[in-house]
């Protein structure tokens, strides 16, 4: 069987751009082709050199993984390290549902033309089988997320809490909000919201039900020994839920926050209580939403 260079480049520079592809799509962050391109481009420039070169080098371990960071950085430039690792995860399962989509046709087309070298597997119906890879691979991984996120059950979505605050202490039911990464900007940390009557035993009522006239400057019907004791602790959180786009939460740093379930307690002592004014539902299934990070 023949193998040319060229053909090699481009099934690999292909097969390269789908797979970054896919794993942006299942990112859900925005997709630069241009840069998806020039990625695929060093990963396919990798294997040509890897294929006609006799030095191992090119089949150690830490020179791809190196190389796979490299790729990701190029295609999604994340902005820290933990992100950096996150994508190259998502990049490798993505691949691996690839490759074996892949492996799986060519061992269904023509098993004896299978050509191997540094590493390498090639055949001579290699376009046929990224496409058709691609297609079975996206099937695989959507049906894959929707089982999984219907495996997520009612029950699954709610825990209690209990709250220490003002060395006072409050329980409540919450719900385990996976969209929610709510967090106080200048030192990141977390925020739990909470229904704002549920904090009347740990929290003065004067800024209890003065909520929207401290956020808007106004603090004159809160006691001059209440102002001074509470506000240099109040913490201004900025949001794009609960039905608004541009919103602020008023929120106050807990002294601890124990998350109960079924398997365990989980105690969390950097944690902020954001105080929302209103209910978060009609009929008070919950009082308290938390985010995913949290649990």
């Amino acid at each position: 069987m023949t193998i040319y260079i060229d053909v090699v480049f481009i099934e690999n520079l292909l097969m390269n751009y789908i797979i970054l592809f896919a794993t942006g799509v299942i990112l859900k962050i925005k997709i630069k082709h241009i840069r998806l391109l020039l990625a695929s481009l060093v990963g396919a420039i990798y294997t040509i050199i890897a294929y006609i070169s006799a030095l191992k080098i090119y089949s150690n371990i830490f020179l791809k993984f190196t190389l796979s960071l490299i790729i990701i950085y190029i295609a999604f430039n994340p902005k820290s390290v933990k992100k950096l690792f996150k994508f190259t995860l998502i990049f490798y399962l993505t691949s691996f549902v690839f490759g074996g989509a892949a492996f799986a046709f060519i061992y269904i087309v023509k098993p004896q033309e299978i050509l191997k070298n540094n590493g390498l597997v090639l055949n001579a119906n290699s376009l046929k089988i990224i496409f058709l890879s691609a297609i079975i691979a996206f099937m695989i991984i959507t049906i894959g997320f929707k089982v999984v996120k219907n495996k997520i059950s009612s029950k699954d979505m709610y825990c209690y809490i209990k709250i220490k605050l003002n060395h006072k202490e409050i329980e409540a039911k919450a719900m385990i909000d996976t969209g929610n990464f709510l967090k106080e900007p200048i030192t990141n940390t977390p925020v739990i919201v909470v229904e704002h009557t549920l904090l009347y035993e740990c929290i003065p009522k004067e800024i209890l039900n003065h909520l929207e006239n401290i956020l808007g400057g106004d603090f004159s019907e809160i006691p001059e020994k209440i102002k001074k004791e509470y506000m240099p602790r109040l913490k201004v959180i900025p949001f794009s839920s609960l039905g608004k786009q541009n919103g602020m939460l008023l929120g106050m740093k807990a002294e601890e926050v124990v998350i109960k379930n079924e398997e365990e307690n989980k105690t969390k002592e950097n944690v902020i209580i954001g105080i929302y004014n209103k209910s978060l539902t009609k009929r008070g299934e919950y009082r308290a939403l938390l985010g995913i990070e949290l649990v």
